[in-house]
């Protein structure tokens, strides 16, 4: 028990954990680039020369219309949140949030039965308007699905972008009036500049989550690398194929996460401190008054409450008819499963976060960063890296050992994926927590002979329980709303709420895909009481 004890047997033991959890991240990322060097079979050919080229417009203009969109959007919205002050500002500073509880496939599908020909808004406007002369929006377009990303993900763009101004934006741009500014010229050439870190930030997420998206678009039928690799995959039922299509996709990503790396390490701003955006709000008079209270009310209507309201009509006509024991299984499958990659994933960021504050080294540094690298990597992508390395270890066994075992298709190759996939969300909420501690904790209970992870149990662990909590949380949720994942990896029989969603929605039926659908976004309330919470928090 000695040799257990010692600094050096440690430092061993917390990074060879540190390092296998960061080569559970290593591994399917280096199997699917691994697949670039492959020679291309009939199938990849076919791709080639028939849908890559659309699917690369496809993905190029629906990431630009999006980066756009979230953009106007989210920092518009920010800026009358945190600059300004107008009727019904406190219901909007956290109702704006709220859109982020609804999953894309959700508000897709919702789109579609409310907008679409036979849909109720055309249906009343031709009976109105009449049949001659009629014109509406097509929907079912790339427009359409723009339109429907950036409601949303303009929340990812609107927490960062609020923060900023809120923490440095109103007292640059009271500065900027002292020096002669307008309010307008002041915004621009200050207080826009100067949140650009936080903007560029968000705007990145919504872009690599727009990347990673496969129940929206393939719900709107149109194309991106999401839905070719799914196609390739269960489709022409090529893995060699879907991994090529998968390695593409992560050099997209990493080409995004290069240039925001670029962007920020440029901008040398530094805030105000806490409290240093408490500066006067600017008063809005008269028709900037309604027309903030009309842009704001109808951000909310659009992404939140009128999807919310359609999906509670339909879930109310259908319940009767659809609602049956099927249901517990969705609900149990899903609450199982968040359950245990939550468990999981915390698990391992205790790990991680606990190694990194005993033996801060380069090297365990380096690889709690390569550890946290797999929430920038798409579903789709993940499905693909997890499951090429363990369907050779399954013809490994059978070979060498002859007995019948499959790794491939468990809930075990579902947990490696939503592990490496959302390592990097509890990882924050937990690293968080343990930075709040201060290291003459850690002196005083040594001299008390409490050392190793007899003080991690006694006193780390309740201190930083509220972080634990919150990584547990979101990654739960996070699972729960998790698409191509669950869809691509899971056992036969292991349908979730998510999986119900994505069958009513191929078949187009939309009311019964209501009833999941509000499922999912309750459970997805819970990280935006949190975001809200922490908000309003930081706002005092």
């Amino acid at each position: 028990m000695i040799w257990l004890r010692s600094p050096h047997r440690s430092i061993d033991r917390w990074g060879l954990a540190v390092f296998c959890i960061a080569a559970i991240v290593i591994v399917p990322l280096g199997v699917v680039l691994s697949s670039l060097f492959t020679v291309n079979d009939e199938v990849w050919k076919h791709l080639v020369a028939t849908t890559l080229s659309s699917v690369l417009w496809n993905t190029f203009f629906l990431t630009l219309g999006v980066a756009l969109g979230t953009t106007f959007l989210g920092v518009s919205l920010a800026w009358l949140s945190a600059a300004t002050d107008f009727p019904g500002r406190r219901f909007f500073d956290w109702a704006l949030i709220l859109p982020m509880a609804i999953p894309s496939y959700v508000t897709a599908f919702v789109a579609i039965g409310l907008l679409d020909f036979t849909g109720p808004v055309q249906t009343i406007l031709r009976h109105w308007l009449g049949a001659e002369g009629f014109w509406f929006p097509q929907i079912r377009s790339r427009g359409g699905i723009i339109l429907v990303m950036t409601l949303t993900l303009y929340p990812y763009v609107y927490l960062l972008a609020r923060n900023a101004f809120m923490t440095q934006g109103r007292l640059a741009l009271e500065a900027a009036q002292s020096l002669g500014h307008g309010r307008w010229s002041g915004f621009f050439r200050v207080a826009l500049p100067m949140a650009r870190p936080w903007i560029v930030g968000g705007v990145m997420l919504a872009m690599m989550e727009t990347l990673s998206d496969f129940g929206a678009v393939s719900i709107f039928n149109y194309d991106t690398f999401a839905t070719a690799i799914y196609q390739a995959w269960f489709g022409f039922f090529s893995l060699s194929a879907a991994s090529q299509l998968a390695s593409i996709l992560v050099l997209l990503v990493f080409l995004l996460l290069i240039i925001e790396q670029r962007v920020v390490s440029r901008a040398g701003y530094t805030g105000s401190g806490r409290g240093g955006g408490q500066g006067d709000r600017i008063q809005l008079k008269g028709l900037h008054r309604y027309a903030a209270v009309c842009f704001a009310g109808l951000a909310f209507l659009m992404a939140f409450l009128v999807p919310v309201v359609q999906l509670l009509i339909w879930s109310f006509s259908i319940f009767k008819t659809d609602f049956d024991l099927r249901y517990f299984g969705y609900i149990f499958h899903s609450l199982a499963l968040g359950s245990m990659a939550a468990l999981l994933t915390v698990c391992a960021v205790l790990i991680l976060v606990y190694a990194n504050r005993l033996h801060n080294t380069p090297v365990i540094r380096f690889c709690i960063r390569v550890a946290t690298l797999g929430y920038a990597l798409p579903g789709s992508v993940l499905a693909v890296g997890i499951f090429i390395p363990l369907a050779w270890m399954d013809n490994q066994i059978i070979a060498h050992f002859n007995i019948e075992f499959a790794l491939k298709g468990t809930i075990l190759a579902m947990l490696l994926a939503y592990l490496v996939r959302f390592l990097a969300v509890g990882h924050h909420a937990v690293e968080n927590a343990v930075k709040r501690i201060s290291k003459h904790i850690d002196e005083s209970a040594r001299n008390l002979g409490c050392t190793g992870m007899d003080m991690l149990r006694r006193v780390h662990f309740p201190m930083m329980r509220g972080g634990i909590f919150t990584a547990m949380v979101l990654v739960f949720v996070d699972v729960m709303k998790e698409m191509p994942i669950t869809l691509m990896t899971r056992p036969f029989g292991w349908d979730t709420l998510a999986i119900r969603i994505f069958e009513m929605t191929s078949e187009g039926e939309w009311e019964r895909a209501a009833l999941p659908s509000i499922a999912v976004i309750l459970a997805g309330m819970i990280p935006v009481f949190l975001l809200t919470r922490d908000s309003n928090r930081e706002s005092l």
